[in-house]
């Protein structure tokens, strides 16, 4: 089995993380972990006005915070199976993460994607977009799409 988990280090995405504890991986499944870093230009800047804002720094924490992240999740997941030979492999990667997502998945023909939801209510939903629901529109593969317990 293939799958990719996509975290940003949420507490949904931490309850996906936890939720994989439930899949039926065995020895030599292969699971990717991804972080997207969205690094779009805010629509308050005036593109216009000529003025571009340095992101480096904002990029280089960014990146920082990620590898955190899947760090951290890599480590969740061999605990939760001690016993199996799993495949673990992590990345960053940047852009929109919705596109993203569905591109990885694709690209290594996984079976399974594992995300958290945020649960914005619709106004939000409207506003921001739902990640979990354009994945689970364009993903090829079946999407199991976590909520966190408050």
């Amino acid at each position: 089995m293939k799958v990719v988990l996509a975290t940003d280090g949420s507490q949904t995405s931490a309850a996906a993380t936890d939720a994989l504890k439930k899949v039926a991986l065995a020895d030599g499944d292969l699971v990717k972990i991804i972080s997207i870093v969205d690094m779009a230009v805010p629509l308050a800047i005036d593109i216009y006005g000529g003025y571009l804002p340095d992101t480096t720094e904002i990029e280089k924490a960014a990146k920082e915070s990620a590898a955190k992240v899947l760090e951290e999740t890599e480590k969740k997941i061999r605990a939760y199976f001690p016993d199996r030979e799993l495949q673990i492999t992590t990345d960053i990667l940047f852009g929109t993460p919705e596109s993203r997502i569905v591109e990885t998945a694709q690209e290594i023909s996984c079976d399974l994607i594992v995300l958290g939801s945020h649960g914005h209510n619709g106004w939000e939903r409207l506003l921001l977009g739902s990640v979990s629901d354009a994945v689970i529109h364009h993903a090829h593969c079946s999407v199991l799409v976590v909520r966190a317990v408050s």
